[in-house]
């Protein structure tokens, strides 16, 4: 074992949590090998030999956005209209969440651009729609991003918790973790400018963690970030799930999601984007440093099923779903139809020497009889 993880193995052994020392060492050493051995550890210590997944839906309601982020090519311009630019009916909407729950799933999963035109109540019947013709999903929807700028467009900008609340009220089960790219101001400004900030981002989540709404954490690496600013980045997010469990709320942070950075034809396209060591060594790092949550999920459609497969070795423990339609990154193509079958997410576990397990988005097992499934019976989230 290279020296300068041996302190690290000792404190991974007796449960110790690491220091922001400790995480620059997982990001530098040459002994990736050893970084994914320990966060293997921790996540065996949690979850055996258990990988999960979900029948899902995802929904990209529209690509306009008020925002420009410079690793972004999803982003549609509202004064320019460029082509492609779109923008859902909640009618359509509501047909796609009818069509995913009459394909068993379990989860829609539901983002989109700052449109500047669309109203507060486009949002609330979208949630009231799909919860009278889709009753059985989960509807996990609107980044704190989007939440801060609904606020706006309700004119409540001070107001998240009503704004939340009212969306919970409409159908909302759940929050996803975009929009928390890198938690560092020099990023902030030079790559997503005018994108809420750290401190913004962190409390939608903690408002929404007292109104007993899971959310999801993520961060964007590999543009122009530094090794510090994921470390700085990690402490925060385990900082507020810390808030979350001493206050003793009903909800936290369910899981960490590391995003690769995808160049696409961005801004940052001229950037290379991280390889697939490093996005095993950042998921192996989120494992150990994020000692608090329960999950770390690698996004197979953009770390590739077969890396997400490796990385269940690497301290993943949850593989994603179908997502059936994305919009938002494409790797190695353009297609927005980007689905995997049960069948092929059962298969790549299995050959990673995992048992597949079927979640819901609280992460309780799920029976399952073709479309038709319940909550199996252990209805307790496992953590």
């Amino acid at each position: 074992m290279n020296p300068e993880l041996e302190s690290i193995a000792g404190k991974v052994a007796a449960q110790e949590r690491l220091s922001a020392q400790d995480g620059l060492t997982l990001l530098t050493t040459p002994d990736i090998w050893t970084v994914g051995r320990l966060a293997d550890q921790v996540r065996r210590r949690r979850h055996g030999d258990r990988a999960y997944y979900n029948i899902n839906r995802h929904i990209n309601y529209t690509n306009v956005c008020a925002l420009s982020c410079k690793f972004c090519s999803f982003y549609r311009n509202p004064r320019k209209r460029a082509t492609g630019a779109y923008e859902y009916s909640v009618e359509e909407i509501a047909r796609q969440a009818t069509q995913a729950q009459a394909n068993g799933a379990t989860e829609v999963h539901i983002v989109g651009g700052l449109h500047p035109q669309l109203p507060f109540a486009y949002y609330t019947d979208m949630l009231r729609a799909i919860r009278q013709e889709a009753p059985k999903l989960h509807i996990k929807a609107f980044t704190a991003v989007e939440i801060v700028h609904l606020a706006r467009i309700a004119h409540r900008p001070n107001d998240l918790e009503g704004v939340l609340t009212d969306l919970k009220e409409a159908g909302l089960g759940s929050l996803p973790g975009g929009g928390a790219e890198v938690f560092d101001d020099r990023v902030h400004d030079e790559a997503f400018k005018g994108k809420i900030r750290s401190d913004k981002w962190l409390e939608v989540h903690r408002v929404a963690h007292r109104l007993g709404l899971m959310t999801t954490a993520t961060i964007l690496y590999g543009h122009i970030e530094s090794l510090d600013d994921r470390v700085h980045h990690f402490l925060l997010l385990r900082q507020a799930q810390d808030e979350a469990l001493q206050a003793g709320h009903a909800a936290g942070f369910q899981t960490v999601i590391p995003l690769p950075f995808i160049p696409d034809a961005s801004e940052l396209e001229h950037l290379p984007g991280p390889c697939g060591l490093e996005d095993l060594r950042m998921l192996a790092a989120a494992r150990l440093m994020l000692d608090n949550f329960p999950h770390v999920k690698s996004f197979w459609v953009m770390h590739t099923l077969p890396l997400s497969q490796l990385a269940l070795n690497f301290g993943v423990d949850d593989v994603d779903g179908t997502v059936v339609w994305y919009d938002i990154t494409k790797v190695g193509g353009s297609d927005t139809h980007q689905e995997v079958g049960v069948r092929e997410l059962r298969r790549a576990i299995r050959e990673a020497g995992f048992v597949p397990v079927e979640r819901d988005t609280l992460y309780r097992p799920v029976s399952r009889q073709g479309a038709e499934w319940t909550v199996a019976a252990e209805t307790a989230p496992v953590a």
